[in-house]
């Protein structure tokens, strides 16, 4: 081999570099104890000049990165997230697996450790309603990092109407059937955003600790959404926070961009050349919605409802 092709294949990650500079972005510490972030398939040792993200690690994200002779696909979520015992091609799981190994394609999920990760999901999504990520804070601080951790508080340079900060949501977010719900009024002034991207009704408490005045999160179920208006419209409440609500995998879109920008430049620092893509594949379950006859868009909070 002469000097110039040694020097070319030294300019070639391989996985375990790729998947350890990873690490170096989005800590694998960081995940939550039921998360399964890390590699799923692949050789460490095996080149990797070409690089796919996505959210979802499903069919059609697969063959777009097959295709695109993708040697590692990184996604947000996690394929294998619970115990199985088989990986046979007869289902969905087994046949991607399958798919990736034969065409050399790697897989590695970063999940909640890209959520509590600096420049991580949560960030990109406070960065969308206009909030400087930087200047934002962890809702859930990691308890050896403090800068770090699940969710983000942050204050925007100016006051908006949740209306308008709804509607600057939208346009930055990719668009889903779901679009954006709203519980709040629409004309209320708010300044504190406290956000979660992905599934985040878990943490109202913190949001409210954090005097929060709208909170932007994904997954909202009934009644923890019903109990958070309740509390926020109740006897000497101020109506705080109002919430907003995507849909999962948007809410979680807008961190690929910034991922793949990170991972480029850390990898070029250290001396390494890769090609990365960013999926432009929408992989929200939902293909529409159908309006109720009588919807109105400013409807407002009721209680006495029966569950």
């Amino acid at each position: 081999m002469t000097s110039e092709a040694q020097s070319q294949y030294r300019s070639i990650p391989t996985l375990a570099q790729v998947v350890a500079a990873a690490d170096s972005l989005w800590a694998f510490r960081l995940q939550e104890a039921w998360d399964a972030s890390g590699l799923v398939t692949g050789r460490p040792d095996q080149p990797v000049k070409r690089i796919h993200f996505a959210v979802d690690p499903v069919a059609a994200v697969v063959d777009e990165a097959i295709t695109a002779e993708a040697d590692l696909l990184i996604t947000h979520h996690p394929l294998l997230i619970r115990g199985v015992t088989s990986v046979a091609a007869d289902g969905f799981k087994g046949k991607v697996i399958h798919d990736l190994i034969e065409n050399h394609c790697a897989l590695l999920a970063c999940h909640t450790n890209a959520d509590s990760a600096r420049r991580g999901v949560s960030d990109a999504l406070i960065a969308a309603g206009g909030v400087n990520a930087d200047d934002a804070a962890p809702l859930v601080p990691d308890a050896t990092d403090p800068s770090v951790g699940l969710g983000r508080v942050g204050t925007l340079a100016e006051s908006v109407t949740l209306a308008e900060l709804a509607e600057r949501l939208a346009a930055n977010i990719p668009g889903t059937a779901q679009g954006l719900r709203i519980a709040g009024d629409p004309d209320r002034k708010v300044n504190t955003i406290a956000v979660c991207g992905g599934s985040g009704d878990s943490l109202f408490e913190q949001v409210r600790d954090a005097g929060a005045d709208v909170y932007i999160t994904a997954d909202l179920r009934h009644h923890p959404a019903s109990e958070a208006r309740e509390h926020a419209l109740g006897s000497g409440a101020t109506g705080t926070p109002a919430l907003i609500d995507a849909a999962h995998s948007a809410s979680e879109a807008l961190w690929l961009p910034w991922g793949a920008e990170d991972l480029e430049r850390a990898l070029a620092a250290q001396g390494f050349e890769v090609e990365i893509h960013v999926s432009g594949l929408r992989t929200d379950p939902w293909d529409f919605r159908v309006a109720s006859p009588e919807s109105d868009s400013a409807s407002h909070h009721t209680s006495g409802e029966t569950s």
